[in-house]
């Protein structure tokens, strides 16, 4: 427990424990996972569920839960909603409302973004797999059932918040603490609770985001994947033809999210130079590059050479991307400090 008997999570040694379990890519620890979750019935004042069923995925999960007859009624609010607010409520009085939120920026807050983000991506995921669209009756199901599921490893941000990690194994939220160490999302019924394996692959790039070039950015053992490029969403096939990529089938992609992902791959400058692209304005400060996009803002980019030679004495050229209204060289370079083109006077161009 943290000093005056608050539950406070802010080691970064503690925090790594709990990121770690949230990212985590190990098969489930199935025993500690279904002791977790009798053990969170029971802090509940529940019976412990008859029985507890695995599945591969979250999509796997919702379609078990759609098709059980005998799993009684969710028992989410006791297990999980009901304690969660009382020890937020505890907290948010022993701390007051400005501790509580410099207790919760020190250790759950820390984790949030990045979990949610990959909660809610899991969520369209589904949604798209087996409603095959965002709207209507049967995509509006299958989000009510994804909404009814305790996160499992993905709650670690709250539960961060909410103690150490050795503190977590004896109290209120312990049960729940024991699920996310070891396993995926569930779904807690009255006789029956539903568990997800953890994902087998999980690849984000520095911002935190999905992002992978050569598969899945995200795969869970039976299957289901999700596929990105730097946060977005991208379909499997779509990845598989990155590599033989040419500007002309560039120019020929339709979409202009997935143009402009093809465009980072192969790589704006290399694009450029590829394409047949000629400059439109040169000054002391370097080049300026554009190629018009159908149904897409032009790539426009400045071509500057680094005046520090490197150490074999040959001039690095840097490609500088900027807004498509850029006019002159020296307008982009300006652009890239946050300077208009008239106050732009480097002392030394590179």
């Amino acid at each position: 427990m943290g000093t005056g008997g608050t539950a406070v999570a802010e080691s970064s040694d503690e925090l790594r424990g709990w990121r770690e379990w949230a990212s985590s890519t190990a098969p489930a620890d199935r025993a500690a996972a279904e002791e977790g979750i009798r053990r969170a019935y029971r802090r509940a004042g529940l019976v412990e569920p008859e029985r507890v069923v695995w599945a591969g995925s979250p999509r796997a999960a919702v379609t078990l839960v759609r098709e059980l007859t005998d799993a009684g009624p969710s028992v989410r609010e006791a297990v999980r909603s009901a304690p969660w607010a009382r020890e937020r409520g505890r907290l948010h009085a022993e701390l007051g409302a400005a501790g509580w939120s410099a207790h919760w920026a020190a250790t759950g807050g820390r984790l949030w973004e990045s979990a949610q983000s990959l909660v809610d991506r899991i969520r369209a995921g589904v949604v798209a797999e087996l409603a095959g669209r965002e709207t209507g009756p049967e995509a509006a199901a299958v989000r009510l059932v994804l909404l009814d599921a305790v996160l499992g490893q993905h709650d670690a941000p709250w539960l961060a918040a909410f103690g150490t990690q050795d503190g977590m194994l004896d109290g209120p939220l312990d049960g729940l603490a024991a699920v996310c160490r070891s396993a995926g999302w569930w779904w807690p019924f009255a006789r029956v609770a539903v568990v997800c394996e953890r994902p087998v692959a999980l690849h984000r790039d520095e911002a935190g985001r999905l992002d992978h070039g050569d598969g899945p950015a995200l795969a869970y053992p039976d299957g289901f994947a999700l596929y990105a490029w730097r946060g977005m969403p991208v379909p499997a096939e779509f990845l598989a033809e990155l590599p033989a990529l040419t500007p002309e089938r560039i120019r020929s992609e339709e979409n202009a999210e997935l143009r402009r992902v093809m465009l980072e791959y192969y790589g704006y400058d290399r694009y450029l130079a590829d394409s047949g692209a000629r400059p439109v304005h040169r000054d002391g400060t370097g080049t300026l590059w554009r190629i018009d996009l159908a149904n897409d803002e032009a790539v426009v980019m400045v071509e500057v050479l680094n005046s520090t030679p490197e150490p074999d004495g040959t001039h690095r050229t840097y490609w500088l991307r900027v807004p498509p209204s850029t006019r002159t060289a020296r307008e982009g370079v300006a652009w890239t400090f946050g300077l208009d083109a008239d106050v732009y006077a480097p002392v030394r161009e590179t």
